[in-house]
C-alpha cells in the first residue's frame, strides 16, 4: 500500500459511561463523512451498552453488534438508520499489541466518546491499563488531536484536576452538553448536537445539527 492510499482512521474509544446513543452517533457521522474508524470498545463500555439498549458486544461477532447498535436511533428503535460498516475495524480493548498502541500506526486522531471519570484519570495519568487508554495516551504523545467527551455530573475537584491536566497535554475537553437552541424537538436531535459538535472539534463535516446563524428565534424556523 502507498502512501497515497494508506488507510488512516480516527479511532473510536467508549468508554463505560452512559451515553451510548452519543458514540453511536459519532461513528455514523465518521461513516457518513467517508471516514475509516478503529474502534474500541472497553470492557465497561460493554456492559453499559447492554443496560442502555439490549445489545452485547461480542468479539467474535462485532460487526453484526455494531451494525445493530448503530441502526438504532437514541430512542432505542431498531432500524432507524441504515449503516455500513465496512470502514470499521475493530480492537479489543485488552489487546495491547493492537494498531492504535504504537505511535507508528498513522491516524487521524481519537474521540472518547462518552468518557467516564475512570477513564478521564487513567489518561490523565498515564495509566494505559488497557488498549483505550493507551491508545489516547499514544494520541497526545504523537500531538495528534484527541477530544475527550466527559459525561459525567456534578464533577468532583478530583476530576476537574484530570480535565485540565488533559487541556493543558494538548486535548479537547468536550462535556456532552446538549444545546436548545437548535430546535431540538427529539431526543436524537439532542444526541446528534453533541456528536456533532464532537465531529466539529476533530474538523469532520457534518450536517448533525442547526449551527447558530445570529438570528433569534432561528431555531422555530424551518431546519
Amino acid at each position: 500500500m502507498t502512501d497515497a492510499n494508506r488507510r488512516t482512521p480516527w479511532v473510536v474509544g467508549v468508554s463505560g459511561a452512559s451515553g451510548t446513543p452519543y458514540a453511536a452517533a459519532v461513528l455514523r457521522g465518521l461513516l457518513h463523512a467517508g471516514e475509516s474508524v478503529d474502534l474500541v470498545v472497553s470492557r465497561a463500555s460493554r456492559l453499559t451498552l447492554l443496560d442502555e439498549t439490549g445489545i452485547a458486544f461480542r468479539d467474535a461477532h462485532w460487526q453484526d453488534d455494531l451494525r445493530e447498535w448503530l441502526e438504532r436511533g437514541a430512542d432505542g428503535k431498531p432500524g432507524t438508520f441504515t449503516v455500513d460498516v465496512g470502514g470499521v475495524r475493530h480492537w479489543a480493548a485488552g489487546d495491547l499489541a493492537a494498531g492504535p498502541s504504537s505511535g507508528s500506526y498513522p491516524v487521524k486522531g481519537m474521540l472518547i466518546v462518552p468518557a467516564s471519570t475512570a477513564c478521564v484519570a487513567g489518561v490523565a495519568l498515564g495509566l494505559s491499563k488497557d488498549l483505550l487508554q493507551r491508545a489516547a495516551s499514544v494520541t497526545l504523545k504523537e500531538r495528534r488531536r484527541l477530544v475527550v467527551a466527559v459525561r459525567e455530573t456534578p464533577l468532583n475537584g478530583q476530576t476537574l484536576r484530570h480535565l485540565v491536566a488533559l487541556d493543558e497535554a494538548g486535548a479537547v475537553v468536550l462535556p456532552a452538553s446538549p444545546a436548545f437552541y437548535a430546535g431540538a424537538t427529539h431526543i436524537q436531535d439532542l444526541v446528534d448536537f453533541v456528536a456533532g459538535r464532537v465531529l466539529d472539534a476533530a474538523g469532520v463535516p457534518h450536517r448533525l445539527y442547526r449551527r447558530w446563524e445570529g438570528e433569534l428565534g432561528g431555531s422555530r424556523g424551518e431546519r
